[in-house]
């Protein structure tokens, strides 16, 4: 279904953040690696998180559900072995986790989803699997894919274009037979990895690593303890009212964000204040008005995903913006630098394109016109946010797709003031 957005003058009211995509998938993953009983409380419930139950229960996790609750009981590496291919629909991160979690059977388990995730690269995790006692079957480095065991361990190089291949064998690497050494030669996206190494230190896994994230021991012959923790909000969700609010907010209160999790993306709230944003905590809530924003130089490494919603951002501010060292952007659910920068120059941005980022000249009034969402759950928010300045209507094809990590971002926005209606095909 297609999204039409008109302009609005006034964005109001309080927003409540969902939870965490990336807590939610490795919670998930977690508890099946566990022996035991774990509880998972206010889950992100989105189709990428649905994915990632899909797939425990595939492999022999019992999974219930109650309100805000999962409750999760594990088989460590004893799975039951799927007579076809494990469906994974379009989360990229639990495909990652997943597949190398799966490389501790000793037999073949395979996996799909669809054409996006079958787009998404995973030849530099199935190198590493390799090394390690796996056997990798795949679709030119793609999925489909199957994996067969055991992971026996031993010394492995990753490829650290994405920190999900590393986030991938950290979580499978403490259940194969023998000790794991992994080395990098970089490591983009790193804060993503620790996020890993709390779950794994929350789960009872020891982990030795290095200071600058490029080397790690893991024991072998490990167990995961279960546990109970209620997953934080999602800072990369986060980023889309905060936007929002800056373009068109009067005091938009964003509500449940713990600014102590170790989530890289709330880096976005240090981003627009450095944009001379009107930002301000308030006890547990974010209070954002309007602003004259001012261009800047930002380093999104850390931060891939919150480079389509910064393009629009940059686009609404006075001067230059150079949004730069995010090639990994290049492979997420689409190209979203080459995306994001044909779709705002669709609706009149000056963007110029650079191998790792682009630059956004500010200062010209954007209109509505027809925009292509990719599929992505990100570039539809951020054009979205970019459609609610603009002069005129937007449409944004496949505006459903924002179901992979916030099903309720359309009317969580309309209840701010926003104006977003559908077009039925």
């Amino acid at each position: 279904m297609d999204w039409q957005v008109k302009p609005v003058s006034r964005l109001a009211g309080r927003i409540a953040v969902p939870g965490s995509k990336s807590h939610t998938v490795r919670a998930v993953i977690a508890a099946l690696l566990s022996e035991k009983t774990s509880l998972i409380h206010a889950p992100l419930y989105s189709a990428d998180t649905r994915s990632a139950l899909n797939a425990v229960r595939s492999l022999g996790a019992d999974v219930k559900e109650s309100g805000t609750l999962w409750q999760i009981t594990g088989c460590g590496k004893n799975f039951t072995i799927p007579a076809a291919p494990v469906d994974l629909g379009n989360s990229g991160t639990t495909m990652r986790i997943i597949t190398a979690c799966a490389a501790l059977a000793a037999e073949k388990i395979s996996f799909d989803g669809d054409a996006s995730l079958r787009t998404r690269i995973m030849q530099g995790e199935l190198d590493a699997l390799t090394a390690l006692g796996a056997v990798c079957e795949s679709s030119g480095g793609y999925a489909p894919l199957s994996v067969k065991g055991p992971l026996h361990g031993g010394h492995s190089k990753v490829d650290g274009t994405t920190s999900q291949f590393l986030t991938a064998i950290l979580m499978a690497a403490p259940l194969a037979a023998k000790n794991t050494v992994l080395d990098l030669d970089f490591l983009n996206e790193s804060d993503y990895v620790r996020i890993t190494l709390d779950w794994l230190a929350r789960c009872g896994i020891k982990v030795k690593y290095s200071d600058d994230l490029l080397h790690f021991e893991i024991p072998g012959n490990q167990s995961y303890l279960p546990f109970d923790r209620v997953i934080p909000a999602d800072f990369s969700t986060a980023a889309f009212p905060l936007g929002a609010a800056l373009i068109a907010g009067e005091n938009v209160r964003i509500a449940n964000l713990d600014f102590t999790d170790l989530q890289g993306d709330k880096r976005v709230f240090e981003y627009a204040g450095a944009m001379n944003g009107n930002v301000e905590v308030k006890d547990d809530e974010v209070v954002v008005c309007a602003s004259r924003l001012c261009g800047g130089r930002f380093d999104l490494n850390a931060t891939p995903d919150a480079l389509p919603l910064m393009a629009v951002l940059g686009c609404y501010a006075d001067g230059e913006t150079h949004l730069l060292n995010v090639p990994q952007a290049r492979f997420k659910e689409c190209d979203r630098i080459a995306c994001m920068c044909r779709e705002l120059r669709k609706m009149g941005a000056d963007i110029t394109e650079l191998e790792d980022g682009m630059i956004i000249r500010g200062g010209k009034k954007l209109h509505g016109v027809a925009v292509d969402s990719y599929h992505d759950h990100r570039i539809a928010m951020a054009l979205t946010v970019a459609a609610m300045g603009a002069d005129g209507e937007t449409v944004i094809s496949d505006g459903e797709c924002c179901e992979v990590t916030y099903p309720a971002f359309a009317g969580d926005f309309r209840a701010l003031g926003a104006n977003i209606s559908v077009l039925e095909k």
